[in-house]
């Protein structure tokens, strides 16, 4: 009996530190996988498996194919994936910061949109922290411009257009300009151009010729409205249950896959444009008149969103604008 005992608790330990030597995490994604935000995140999983040496091992599921884009955070937050990919502003109803650099006109360029998350960061940490859940790195989306079926020259030509919403932000510009918002995720954006649900939205070039936007709009208009970022996340539980070499692993792989991203995202934003015009599309600069209505629904958002934010949306403008 005691010998019996004794093997069930040596194999109840080697299965135990076999657990803790070799974790697998799944990490779900809501672009595909040729866009390059995916490319980047399968390089980050090659990077840690390398690194590890196959102790942790990371399972990339693009294009919404494990969770939809909207279920990603809470699926990493409850345990059902160990990380996950989010576009930040998805979630700005649940709290306001998680929306910051979807505020057209704040941060219009690569280096404001850098510094804008450096103010935004220890508020992210923190916030993530209390729901459990740490942050990896981020990558910002190419400057968002808007796709029209028609040239225009106002925000007023946009009245009545449907128009894609897929966050807050979006579905807020819409009612600003006197549009009618239809909510779609990107995953769906295709075929919802496809069939007439939607004939204008704003997104980066990178979306568009993924979507093949240009088989159905053909106007671009380069607002460079805003980067909108996303966010890699891990559950805090997954992370404390490695071991302290394979976690500064993780952390040197994510902070590479931030650097390469970013960069990544730059070289994406020029690419893109260029086969979008192959492929037929216009791409245009903002008329004049539409620059200025435009600058002004973004005064009016930024007004909205500080009322909503409270200080910790204060605190984060006035870091981003020292």
């Amino acid at each position: 009996m005691k010998l019996h005992s004794v093997l069930l608790a040596t194999a109840a330990l080697a299965c135990a530190s076999h657990a803790s030597a070799q974790a697998k995490w799944d990490l779900p994604a809501a672009y595909p996988a040729t866009n390059f935000h995916t490319v980047n995140l399968n390089q980050f999983a090659a990077d840690v498996d390398k690194a590890t040496g196959g102790k942790l091992k990371i399972t990339v599921h693009a294009n919404a194919s494990l969770f939809k884009a909207p279920e990603i955070k809470r699926a990493v937050q409850g345990g059902q994936a160990q990380a996950g990919e989010i576009l930040l502003v998805n979630f700005q109803n649940e709290w306001q910061v998680f929306g910051a650099d979807g505020i057209p006109f704040l941060a219009d360029s690569y280096d404001s949109a850098w510094k804008l998350y450096q103010a935004q960061k220890p508020l992210l940490d923190k916030k993530l922290g209390e729901q459990g859940m740490a942050l990896l790195y981020t990558v910002a989306w190419p400057p968002q411009g808007i796709y029209v079926k028609k040239p225009i020259q106002s925000a007023a030509d946009l009245k009545g257009v449907k128009w894609r919403a897929y966050s807050p932000a979006t579905a807020r510009i819409a009612e600003l300009v006197g549009a009618q918002p239809v909510t779609v995720q990107a995953a769906e954006l295709s075929q919802a151009m496809a069939t007439g649900v939607i004939e204008s939205y704003m997104s980066s070039g990178s979306t568009g010729f993924d979507t093949k936007t240009y088989e159905h709009i053909k106007y671009w208009y380069d607002t460079q409205a805003w980067l909108p970022k996303n966010a890699v996340i891990v559950n805090k539980a997954a992370l404390d249950a490695l071991d302290a070499t394979t976690r500064a692993a993780l952390l040197k792989a994510a902070a590479e896959a931030e650097t390469r991203g970013w960069a990544a995202s730059k070289k994406e934003n020029t690419d893109t444009q260029e086969k979008l015009k192959a492929n037929g599309m216009n791409i245009l600069p903002p008329p004049a008149q539409l620059k200025a209505d435009m600058a002004k629904v973004g005064d009016t958002m930024l007004k909205e969103w500080l009322d909503k934010a409270g200080p910790d949306g204060k605190a984060l403008v006035d870091a981003y604008r020292k």
